[in-house]
């Protein structure tokens, strides 16, 4: 009986902290670096992982930088090439942060709750703060999340000719939402 008790505890405890943290693989990271000379550069990434714990408030995301998809394959390939991006050495970039005044989310209530969020971004294995605001939607049995801000490419090692000619914007927008589960 001690037996059986001590195993649907654990049961138990393991199902309480498997809902305390919400997951996905299948978030969109949105890229918008377009501007008045060229509309081109702007990629979405359906593929993103993404992670929310609605305990501790911490969040993260990964993208596979190769998974972004552009409508023009030279800016595709540029994007992933050796000046931008360099998918084939710096295959992934990441945020890692937290919700920094979690009581103002109720993950338990349904209703739309924006609030700030810190952390660090790395892309090219140069990792800066990145401080922003998140909104959290709760419906029965869902949670979405979605983000925008701004990054500066030279921040990271990213610039060149094309910005300089206003092709690419130095600062693109960057959208993440994301339905976790």
């Amino acid at each position: 009986m001690k037996k059986s008790f001590l195993i649907l505890s654990l049961v138990a405890m393991s199902a309480m902290a498997f809902a305390q943290t919400r997951k996905t693989t299948s978030a969109t990271v949105s890229f918008d670096a377009t501007t008045s000379k060229d509309a081109l550069p702007k990629a979405d990434n359906k593929t993103v992982v993404g992670e929310v714990n609605t305990k501790t408030g911490e969040i993260g995301f990964e993208a596979a930088v190769k998974n972004f998809a552009f409508t023009n394959e030279m800016i595709q390939n540029h994007f992933n090439g050796e000046k931008w991006m360099n998918s084939a050495k710096f295959p992934v970039f990441t945020f890692m942060g937290k919700i920094t005044d979690l009581s103002k989310v109720k993950f338990d209530k349904p209703g739309t709750y924006t609030v700030p969020v810190s952390g660090e971004l790395t892309i090219r294995d140069v990792t800066k703060p990145l401080s922003t605001t998140a909104t959290f939607e709760v419906k029965a049995g869902s949670l979405t999340a979605s983000s925008s801000f701004s990054i500066k490419l030279a921040d990271y090692g990213i610039t060149g000719a094309p910005i300089e000619a206003g092709k690419i914007a130095p600062e693109p927008k960057i959208t993440v939402s994301a339905e976790l589960k």
